[in-house]
């Protein structure tokens, strides 16, 4: 359990790296009905301007706000999340992942407080999304209840 009371604004919960790959993507679209073909068709992907298959904003945004949710040690804690969009997530076809390496793309997750609310007993945990070193989600923040 956390100690709102041992808050201090800037101060780090915690970081991981969530790494996607195809094969997830198809789960995301099943079990969203997120079925658009830039998720999975490179060709079509690549047709539209974009650099090839990429996640599902969506499934960017709640692999951030996983961190959150485990730093606070319960779901709904999180009373409220928001981001903006910025860069797409490109997932490479597996067929080019090297033997023994981490398939899939690695988003980079780190959170800190961005404020606290003595009155309402909650904290502002401001996300840090970046793909190969790219912000992919910006201002992405999520307001816990403690």
């Amino acid at each position: 359990m956390i100690d709102f009371d041992t808050l201090e604004k800037g101060q780090q919960i915690g970081s991981t790296t969530v790494y996607v790959n195809r094969a997830d993507l198809v789960r995301y679209a099943g079990a969203s009905g997120d079925f658009n073909p830039i998720h999975f068709n490179e060709r079509f992907a690549t047709e539209v301007g974009l650099p090839g298959v990429i996640a599902h904003g969506m499934f960017t945004m709640g692999a951030a706000v996983q961190l959150v949710s485990d730093w606070a040690g319960d779901p709904s804690a999180v009373i409220d999340y928001q981001t903006r969009f910025t860069k797409p997530v490109p997932v490479d076809d597996p067929a080019g992942s090297n033997p023994g390496e981490t398939p899939g793309t690695a988003i980079e997750i780190t959170g800190a407080i961005g404020a606290l609310d003595a009155e309402a007993r909650t904290a502002r945990v401001d996300l840090s999304v970046l793909v190969a070193g790219t912000k992919v989600l910006v201002k992405a923040q999520a307001v816990v209840q403690l």
